[in-house]
């Protein structure tokens, strides 16, 4: 396979690794800036919130612009707004240094997307939703570990602006130049908007993606809080909860090849059950190490699940579009996940964010049962 497709699938690691790496240092971000745990939760929240409402507006008015360039671009956004993180004096800077980025996210995905299907067909697209697995699972145990380690939350921040320089680097030297053109989304695309299927679809993504984000947002605080764990420890967790995402991500995939709604049905039971147990048993270690385990693997599922049953439904020629509105939704379910979350804890405590991750799922699997017809299309 083309090399070039393997430095795309690290450069998505390294733009993942930077969205969702702060969820490990947000309890350190708490203290370092005197902000509440549900205030530095806005670092998560606002990234995707940026991401899903500019994906639309970015994709459309760079479509004329050489796609090497733009990539090129993307990445070197990322390497200073990681930088300009490592350096924020305040909150606030920080929080504009983390939202810079999040305009140019949705850009190098649907790039990267494209030009994998172009070369390589669905086994090139596979290897870049590679690097976005690997990131979703690994990167926030890698960023929190980097931080513990050098006893510097900072150092989370220089090793995704290394990551995305070296993707950089591989895209300079190695990705040929690609010429933009000037394309709009067809008649054929903008039509699947009237499939009442696809609306139903996209509502649960949001659904899901909330839920797995009002609880995951705040594992770290949930582990330093609840299970009463150092950052050794909690760094160790998140590896092991990286770990297991991998393993769960491979079942899921061969799951869902097999049955794509009991297998969607099962997944918000497991995930409502291991959550549940990690409430009741959060402050006992063992069993605590045991259940994060589950939950990884479970976890994982959250990302392939919604884009399976979503795109399954939808004709061939549509599927780039309905790809970049998935994007927005993931990153929709997110933000009002993570916003949920610090809500709960704001009034409620650390422990109980699991309440908030239920009703989501229970809600989501309640839709899975609801019927469509396949001309609905008007």
């Amino acid at each position: 396979m083309n090399r070039s497709i393997y430095i795309l699938a690290l450069g998505a690691f390294g733009i993942i690794t930077t969205e969702f790496g702060v969820i490990g240092i947000l309890p350190t971000i708490s203290r370092e800036f005197g902000v509440s745990i549900d205030t530095a939760g806005w670092l998560l929240s606002a990234f995707a919130i940026t991401v899903a409402v500019s994906s639309p507006f970015i994709t459309a008015l760079t479509t004329k612009i050489n796609r090497k360039f733009l990539l090129c671009l993307v990445l070197g956004v990322f390497i200073i707004s990681n930088l300009l993180s490592a350096f924020s004096p305040n909150f606030t800077i920080l929080m504009i240094a983390r939202i810079l980025p999040a305009f140019f996210h949705p850009l190098f995905w649907n790039i990267s997307l494209a030009v994998a299907f172009k070369q390589g067909g669905a086994k090139a697209v596979s290897v870049v939703m590679t690097g976005l697995s690997i990131a979703t699972v690994l990167g926030v145990p890698l960023t929190t570990y980097a931080a513990d380690f050098f006893h510097n939350w900072q150092a989370s921040f220089f090793l995704t602006s290394v990551i995305s320089l070296f993707a950089f680097i591989g895209l300079l030297l190695f990705v040929p130049s690609m010429p933009g053109n000037g394309n709009k989304p067809g008649e054929s695309q903008l039509h699947i908007l009237r499939d009442k299927r696809l609306w139903l679809n996209l509502v649960s993504t949001v659904l899901t993606l909330a839920a797995m984000f009002s609880s995951y947002s705040y594992l770290a605080a949930y582990l330093e809080k609840i299970s009463d764990m150092n950052g050794t420890q909690i760094s160790i967790m998140l590896l092991l909860f990286g770990g297991m995402g991998i393993l769960g991500n491979w079942l899921m995939g061969l799951a869902l090849g097999k049955n794509v709604m009991l297998t969607s049905r099962v997944f918000f039971l497991l995930l409502i059950g291991v959550q549940v147990l990690a409430y009741f048993f959060g402050t006992v270690f063992i069993p605590m190490v045991v259940i994060v385990s589950l939950w990884g693997m479970i976890h994982t599922g959250g990302f392939l699940v919604p884009n399976i049953r979503t795109t399954q439904a939808v004709p061939h020629s549509a599927l780039e579009f309905v790809n970049s509105l998935l994007t927005s939704c993931y990153n929709i379910g997110i933000s009002v996940g993570a916003l949920l979350g610090g809500l709960v804890i704001a009034k409620f405590g650390v422990h109980e964010i699991i309440w908030m991750a239920v009703p989501l799922l229970l809600t989501a699997y309640i839709l899975s049962f609801v019927h469509i017809r396949k001309d609905s299309i008007g």
